[in-house]
């Protein structure tokens, strides 16, 4: 097929895109840089240019939909514009330009309050009760995508969770970073069980969802490597396959839902290059368990992960050792 990547200059885009290309597809690639994948047609833009977007869009059989503003701070209309209206924008090309199928990538925080999540499915995305503008944002475009759906354009939505691996830039180095700064705190106990998504994985659920869309479409679902463990213990591993020290710093939950609320506050009344120390849903996220039923994506999909998280550790250490 003739494949159009969106974001495809980040790790899970730009793996994509190789993994469509080894594949045998022809795959163009949309962002505001090179994508770097070797045999794709990049166009250089943003889903929030129509101009840009519609030269992608034009001739291709299938989209994959990638591309968001990725962050924890920031402006609510950087996230609105860019996660809502660029995938409105998106949709609206594809379905001009005739493209015949659809995967679009969303997150687990759209359908995530603030409590618990223990061995369920993909619930609804509900942007009135998402945390933080990026979820927010994040549940409102996974609407519009699932709204669009329909025989002559069918939409699968996946939501990878908490996605680690070598080279991933927006949880892995930021851990591994913050740890050997010591700054990584655990918080509470440490024991609340968190699935993940070890990098690879990723990529093969994202290319078995563009063959699985044809006959099952309408649905989102969450794609873990269904291997929950301790969330204290998942830092230190990705920590210590960093060649970073294992995290001493602990905090009380409830301490740092309020510190992180703080936080927020105040981190967006000045311009920043990085990421805000500490937000309540970052806090949330540390001191809750958070794992999902499994069986219906990989039904759906035809798809199990081929790298547990042994093995992924194993490659990270080599990684960065």
């Amino acid at each position: 097929m003739r494949v159009l990547v969106t974001g495809a200059s980040g790790l899970l885009g730009s793996s994509t895109a190789r993994a469509l290309l080894t594949a045998g597809h022809e795959v163009t690639t949309l962002q505001r840089r090179p994508s770097g994948a070797d045999g794709a047609r990049d166009v250089l833009g943003s889903v929030t240019d129509r101009e840009a977007v519609e030269q992608a869009v034009r001739g291709q059989d299938a989209l994959i939909h990638l591309a968001a503003k990725v962050s924890m701070a920031g402006s609510a209309a950087d996230f609105d514009r860019v996660n809502v209206e660029g995938t409105r924008t998106v949709l609206a090309a594809a379905r001009t330009a005739g493209v015949g199928r659809m995967v679009h990538i969303s997150s687990p925080s759209v359908a995530h309050a603030g409590s618990s999540i223990i061995g369920e499915p993909a619930g609804p995305a509900d942007p009135a009760r998402a945390r933080g503008d990026y979820a927010r944002t994040k549940a409102a475009g996974e609407l519009l995508a699932l709204a669009a759906d329909g025989p002559d354009f069918p939409v699968l939505v996946l939501r990878p969770h908490l996605m680690w691996g070598p080279g991933d830039a927006q949880l892995t180095e930021r851990i591994i970073d913050r740890a050997r700064a010591g700054r990584l705190p655990i918080l509470g106990s440490g024991l609340m069980l968190v699935d993940t998504l070890y990098a690879a994985n990723a990529v093969d659920a994202i290319v078995a969802a563009l063959r699985a869309v044809e006959r099952t479409h309408g649905e989102s679902l969450v794609v873990t490597n269904g291997q929950p463990r301790p969330i204290g213990e998942l830092l230190t591993r990705i920590a210590l396959a960093g060649g970073a020290p294992a995290p001493r710093l602990r905090l009380p939950a409830r301490l740092a839902q309020e510190a992180g609320g703080a936080v927020e506050r105040v981190w967006n009344l000045r311009e920043h290059d990085d990421e805000p120390p500490l937000t309540r849903f970052l806090a949330e996220q540390l001191s809750t368990a958070h794992w999902f039923d499994q069986r219906r994506t990989r039904e759906v999909l035809g798809w199990a992960p081929a790298v547990s998280i042994e093995q992924g550790m194993a490659v990270l250490a080599e990684h960065y050792g």
